[in-house]
C-alpha cells in the first residue's frame, strides 16, 4: 500500500522508501523514441503479440493481423513475442523454439515488417545475440532485481522495459532503472503487471503509475494482470472477462502504453492462453481506449 498523502487529480506529493516527488500526476520524467514509436511522449502506444513464438508463421500471421488494426487506427505499435519461457510452471509446459532460432525468426519479421519488436531475456549472455534482432530488452517480472541481467540489457544500447516484480513496491522500481542507467542507456521504462495478492492471485493498485511514471514511462500489462499463478494444475490460470476493465481504468489513471498478449485462438495457445485477449477483440478494445485516453488528456 502506498503512504497515506493528501492527493488529488492535479496535484500529488509523497514518500516513501526514501523518494520523494510532487507535481502534477501524469507527467512523465522521460521521453525517447523506439523507431516510429515514442515512449512517454502523450500518445498512447501499444505493445502485442503472443505469448511465446509458436512457429514463425503464426508470428507473422499475428504480427500482420495486429499491424492492420494499430495502422487503421494509429496507435504507434510494438510487436512482441518470446523465444524462450524459461519460468513455465511446469518442466512440461511448452519455452519456445529457444535462442537461435528465435531470434532468427524476430529479426526476419522485424526486416520484413519494419515493426519495432520487442522479446524478453533471461540471462546475461542472451542479451547481446537477441539485441541483434530486436529493438527491446524484457526484463521479466520475476527477474526485475537481477543486477546482472539489468546491466547486460542496459550495455546493449537497446530500449528495455522492465516489468515490475509481483512482490516489489511502486517506490522501489527505482534501484532496478537505476542499475540500467548505470550503463549509460536511458532508454527504459516500467510495465505494471500486477502484485500477489495471497496465492494464486494478483491485484492491481493503479496508484502505482502515478508513482512510477516519477521515474520513467509506465506501461500497463493487462493481460498478465488478470493471470492467476499456477492455479490450473500445472499451468497459470486467467480471468480474460476483465482485461477490457482493467485497461481503461489504466487508461483513464494515466499511462503511456498498453502491453497486451493477444492471440487468435487463445483456448490453444501454447503459453498463457488462460488470460490472453483473443484477436477479435482487440480492435474494439483499443477504440473504447483511444477514446477514454483523449477523454483524460
Amino acid at each position: 500500500m502506498l503512504p497515506a498523502s493528501g492527493t488529488c487529480r492535479e496535484c500529488a506529493t509523497a514518500v516513501s522508501g526514501g523518494i520523494a516527488w510532487q507535481g502534477r500526476i501524469g507527467i512523465v520524467s522521460n521521453s525517447f523514441e523506439i523507431g516510429p514509436v515514442q515512449v512517454g511522449g502523450g500518445r498512447l502506444f501499444l505493445i502485442a503479440g503472443p505469448c511465446v513464438i509458436e512457429g514463425e508463421a503464426h508470428v507473422r500471421t499475428m504480427a500482420d493481423a495486429i499491424q492492420r488494426i494499430t495502422a487503421d487506427l494509429g496507435i504507434p505499435f510494438i510487436f512482441k513475442a518470446s523465444y524462450d519461457k524459461a519460468n513455465r510452471t511446469s518442466v512440461k509446459s511448452f519455452r519456445g523454439p529457444g535462442l537461435v532460432e528465435g531470434v532468427r525468426i524476430l529479426g526476419r519479421l522485424a526486416r520484413d515488417t519494419g515493426l519495432p519488436v520487442l522479446t524478453d531475456v533471461h540471462e546475461p549472455s542472451h542479451c547481446e545475440i537477441a539485441a541483434e534482432a530486436v529493438d527491446v530488452l524484457q526484463i521479466p517480472a520475476f527477474l526485475c532485481r537481477q543486477t546482472d541481467l539489468l546491466v547486460a540489457a542496459g550495455k546493449t544500447g537497446r530500449a528495455v522495459n522492465i516489468k515490475k516484480g509481483q512482490f516489489v513496491a511502486p517506490w522501489d522500481m527505482e534501484h532496478p532503472l537505476e542499475k540500467v542507467r548505470s550503463t549509460g542507456n536511458g532508454r527504459v521504462f516500467l510495465t505494471e503487471r500486477g502484485a500477489s495478492f495471497g496465492y494464486n492471485n494478483l491485484v492491481v493498485d493503479y496508484r502505482s503509475f502515478g508513482v512510477m511514471r516519477r521515474l520513467a514511462p509506465v506501461v500497463f500489462d493487462a493481460t498478465h494482470s488478470v493471470q492467476q499463478p499456477s492455479a490450473a494444475n500445472g499451468v497459470s490460470g486467467g480471468q480474460p472477462e476483465f482485461i477490457p476493465l482493467l485497461a481503461r481504468a489504466a487508461v483513464a489513471a494515466g499511462i503511456d502504453g498498453l502491453f497486451l498478449e493477444v492471440h487468435d485462438d487463445p483456448a490453444n495457445a501454447k503459453s498463457d492462453g488462460a488470460n490472453a485477449l483473443d484477436l477479435k477483440l482487440l480492435k474494439p478494445l483499443l477504440e473504447w481506449l483511444l477514446a477514454i485516453h483523449k477523454a483524460a488528456s
